[in-house]
Formats: C-alpha cells, sequence, structure tokens
C-alpha cells in the first residue's frame, strides 16, 4: 500500500489550475473579439451602401450606383438547386451505407474516400464541373451547371453528417420495429429517420454554409462578374454574391470598397438567413423527439 501511495503524482496545484482556465478562456475570447472587430469594421465601411436602392438595383460602373440585387437571386437560385440536389443524394447515401450494406473492405474503401472528398479543395471540383459539366454533358456556364458542381462540393459534408446522425439511434429501437413485423424500410421511415433529423439539418447548415461562400469553383465555371438582369431558370446566366463582392474588390476605384462591404453584410445575413430557417426545422423536430 505504501508503495501504491508513492505512485500516485502530486494533485495540481492552484497556479496550474487558473493558468489552465486562463488560456482556455483567451482561447474563446481572442477569436470572439477578432470576429466583432472584422464585422464592425466591415459594417462601418458598408453602412454609406445599406438600403433599399442597394439592394434593388444592378451592378453599374459607377459605385454610387451599384446595386447586388442579380447577385441575391443568383445566390438564391444556386443554393436552392445545390441543396435540392445534394441533400437527397447525401441522406439517401449515408442511409444506405448505415442501414442496409454491409461491412467490409469495400465499405471501409467508401468511408475512407469519403471523408478524403471532403477536404478536397473547392477549386478541383470547379475544374471537375467545368470538364463533366459544361462541356461533356453540355449544361453551359448555367445555373444548373453550378448547382451541380456546388452539390458535388458539399456532398461529402452531407453524406458524414447524416451518417453520425443515424449511428446516434439506439440499435434497440431498429431490434424493436423489426421484432412487431415491420419491414427494414418501415423502422428507417418512420423510427429510424425522425430520430436522426436534428443532426442530418446540421449536416445541412454546414453544407449550405460552404456552399453559399465558394467562388472559386463558380469562376471556373462561367459565373459572371457583372449581370444587369436575374436568372429566369435552371439555364439562365447567372452570378453569385462572393463573385460579385470579388469583382467591387478588384475593382480601383475607393467607392467600390464600400459596395463590397455592403456585399459581405448581405452575404452574411442571407447565411443567417438560411442558417436560422434550418436551426428552426431543426429545433422542431427536437421537441417532436423528446415528446
Amino acid at each position: 500500500m505504501k508503495d501504491l501511495r508513492d505512485n500516485v503524482p502530486p494533485p495540481p496545484s492552484k497556479f496550474a489550475e487558473l493558468l489552465l482556465r486562463a488560456l482556455c478562456l483567451a482561447s474563446v475570447v481572442i477569436p470572439i473579439l477578432l470576429l466583432v472587430g472584422l464585422l464592425v469594421d466591415v459594417t462601418i465601411d458598408a453602412w454609406p451602401r445599406l438600403g433599399l436602392d442597394f439592394l434593388q438595383s444592378y451592378p453599374s460602373r459607377r459605385p454610387e450606383n451599384a446595386g447586388i440585387l442579380p447577385g441575391i437571386a443568383g445566390s438564391f437560385w444556386l443554393i436552392s438547386m445545390t441543396a435540392g440536389i445534394a441533400l437527397p443524394l447525401g441522406v439517401g447515401a449515408a442511409v444506405y451505407l448505415e442501414e442496409y450494406g454491409r461491412k467490409g473492405r469495400l465499405a471501409n474503401i467508401i468511408e475512407v474516400n469519403i471523408a478524403n472528398l471532403a477536404g478536397v479543395p473547392s477549386i478541383i471540383y470547379g475544374l471537375l464541373g467545368l470538364e463533366l459539366f459544361v462541356r461533356a454533358m453540355n449544361l453551359g456556364r448555367s445555373l444548373l451547371a453550378g448547382s451541380m458542381a456546388m452539390a458535388l462540393l458539399v456532398l461529402p459534408i452531407v453524406i458524414m453528417s447524416s451518417r453520425e446522425a443515424l449511428r446516434t439511434v439506439p440499435k434497440a429501437l431498429r431490434e424493436a420495429g423489426l421484432a412487431l413485423g415491420a419491414t427494414r424500410w418501415q423502422v428507417t421511415r418512420q423510427i429510424v429517420l425522425p430520430m436522426a433529423m436534428p443532426g442530418i439539418l446540421t449536416g445541412a447548415i454546414l453544407a449550405i454554409a460552404r456552399a453559399i461562400g465558394e467562388a472559386a469553383p463558380l469562376i471556373l465555371l462561367g459565373a459572371l462578374t457583372y449581370v444587369d438582369f436575374l436568372p429566369d431558370g435552371p439555364n439562365s446566366a447567372f452570378t453569385v454574391l462572393p463573385i460579385q463582392i470579388f469583382n467591387w474588390v478588384s475593382r480601383p476605384q475607393p467607392g467600390f470598397v464600400a459596395d463590397a462591404a455592403a456585399g459581405i453584410v448581405v452575404l452574411l445575413l442571407t447565411l443567417l438567413f438560411l442558417s436560422s430557417i434550418a436551426i428552426y426545422l431543426r429545433n422542431r423536430f427536437e421537441a417532436r423527439r423528446s415528446e
């Protein structure tokens, strides 16, 4: 007993504990302060241009007359079509891999490749979309080609987050449903998916957040930097908020700096709006799950 007591390490000193708490607190406070500083700086630069005229106007060569309406419309079109393609495919792939697929070497290879695809730079997806959708499938530089390329970009995120959500559902619930005579699909549709829906929607939020801020793949796909019309369908030419902001930042006139800052604020508000919808739906599913 004496030897065991001798091997027990002494408790940490109070100073070490306070130092660790201070470091943890600093790791939280410093990024928040930096983010707040950036937001305040951007808002101050954007304030003279924020207004209905800016939101309802088209781009112009004069910074005081420039607006961002085509970028807003193009972003909503692109995100809606991307979500319509990526979410069903991603959730379906996750359901198959978790509920129907057999565990083995092939499943491990697929899982590793999905994880690797989530870390591929977005410019690679732009090159793939340019060759496959724009040229091989002859879709042209359209919203449909852009949304399909962006769907490939966010698909690994949707699959991985959906699989993790499905794994949180207890196995006993599946076995209970099967024991009552339900088929595998009935158990998946009526028990597993409703229980996993909050996690699936969290993955959807992350996917939307990445897709709405991407510019590099869309530049390769031919999204326009100057658009004086609104998209009228999936085959229409388009621009999006990040590309419009990039175009203004590259202009030499000082007035376009305020336009770019205002565009950043609009992009952030758009992201918050879309994310709030997904968070609201997630909370509703969580409330139904806890009942």
